[in-house]
């Protein structure tokens, strides 16, 4: 495998990068002296592999008002991900995401949050069966998604972000698997019923040393059922406990890499090297802070400075990601609209500044290059966190998709090798999770 070290400096968009990182090797499908292939004709290969290879991004988020038939992902609407982004940007496969964050562990809490599981899972079965059947389809298997991708149709899948809805009922493992969960992860922000939280090592909230016992239970019939284990909300103990019982490999559904970015979502060199060595696959996050925190941070105040300068001008009130939320669908597309007047008269300001530069694909692919030189490409695979805080300048909503692929062919990787980012190697270990779960079925009989 080649090894590569990304050396050029970032641009806002991928399409515009005319220097880039090259690898210590041609790759296998580049023209006979890549140093003389044109900026045109890099894109049009590109643009070849993006369409031949299956693209998934294994974290979407998602908001049940965007999944009604008056509102639902076949519409333009502002969110980053909808089946028109999709089919723009060549995505073929969206991992949308049952999400619940983190409440009290009562009786009152497992009620409100299973009700908010169930509620997602309804809404994205409402949009494969009865809003947009002829445009997506939902998968369980790695043959569904490839099945469903060379017909033309849009990939659907789900996994379950936080798994407080199990509240006291192991059964609901079960149940969410029957519902079409493949992928779960044990606890979001918080300790949960099952698992110590990432956060705790900010605000010192632990629970169980890392497992509890129904944590514990949980990964037990995750294993026997097929379902993906997702590390990545949990702490860092919980992890290596995870990684020590667990009989099949497990996957980081959207986490960077630690030794670039130093938060505590993202994962250390000793977490990668245990999930490299457990089998499983890291799906790099396209989450700005997690890609490069002081990047973003520095970009951040000074777009945000300019931004309430031309708010404060238009008479605007930017409201945080809480307030906005709690809007009325109607009243968050006209607030959304603002913004984007906002924000596109903050850009042409910014531009005429020399303001410090965003977050863009070039800084994602270089975590994914990081974590390709420290555990192998095996392991390593792509997501976004779309309408869930991700996105970098490049590939800033589903239609983008292709930027990331470009960036990758700069970089040198192969067409075999990008294909395996995107989806090979995550669908690899899903099709070893069900194999487990197929064995450890036949053994109890």
């Amino acid at each position: 495998m080649t090894i590569r070290r990304a050396t050029h400096l970032a641009m806002p968009l991928a399409l515009a990068l005319t220097a880039g990182a090259t690898a210590c090797a041609p790759p296998e499908d580049a023209a006979d002296d890549p140093a003389e292939e044109s900026e045109e004709a890099m894109i049009e290969r590109a643009r070849g592999i993006h369409d031949r290879v299956v693209t998934l991004d294994s974290h979407i988020d998602i908001s049940t008002s965007n999944f009604t038939a008056e509102r639902n992902y076949t519409m333009d609407l502002p969110t980053r991900v909808t089946l028109p982004k999709m089919e723009a940007g060549g995505l073929d496969v969206g991992w949308f995401v049952v999400y619940t964050s983190q409440g009290l562990l009562n009786d009152e809490g497992y009620a409100t949050a299973y009700e908010n599981a169930v509620d997602k899972f309804d809404a994205i079965h409402r949009m494969v069966n009865e809003y947009a059947p002829d445009r997506i389809e939902l998968a369980l298997t790695s043959d569904d998604v490839r099945r469903i991708a060379a017909s033309g149709k849009l990939v659907a899948m789900i996994g379950v972000e936080n798994a407080y809805p199990l509240g006291t009922d192991i059964a609901r493992v079960e149940e969410f698997h029957e519902r079409g969960a493949r992928y779960m992860s044990l606890a979001h922000t918080g300790p949960s019923q099952l698992s110590d939280a990432h956060s705790g090592e900010n605000d010192g909230n632990f629970l169980h040393g890392g497992l509890s016992d129904m944590g514990r239970e949980a990964i037990a019939e995750m294993n026997r059922l097929g379902i993906m284990i997702d590390i990545s909300h949990p702490s860092k103990p919980s992890i290596m406990q995870t990684l020590e019982m667990t009989r099949a490999p497990v996957m980081a559904s959207h986490s960077s890499a630690r030794g670039l970015s130093d938060v505590s979502r993202n994962l250390d060199d000793e977490q990668l090297h245990a999930v490299a060595e457990n089998g499983g696959v890291v799906q790099t996050v396209a989450l700005r802070s997690f890609v490069n925190t002081t990047r973003n941070a520095a970009h951040r105040d000074a777009r945000d400075a300019i931004e309430a300068e031309v708010a404060a001008e238009m008479g605007v009130e930017i409201l945080g990601r809480g307030a906005m939320f709690a809007l009325p669908p109607e009243e968050r597309d006209a607030y959304m609209a603002k913004v984007v007047e906002v924000r596109a008269m903050a850009a042409e300001r910014a531009a005429a500044m020399d303001i410090p530069p965003d977050v863009s694909v070039s800084d994602f692919v270089d975590q994914i290059d990081y974590m390709v030189n420290l555990i192998g490409l095996e392991h390593v695979g792509i997501s976004s966190d779309f309408d869930g805080g991700g996105g970098v300048a490049g590939w800033d909503d589903a239609s983008e998709t292709f930027n990331v692929t470009l960036e990758l062919v700069r970089r040198g990787y192969t067409e075999e090798e990008i294909g395996m980012l995107w989806s090979g190697n995550l669908l690899r270990v899903l099709d070893e999770v069900q194999a487990v779960a197929a064995m450890i079925q036949a053994e109890e009989g």
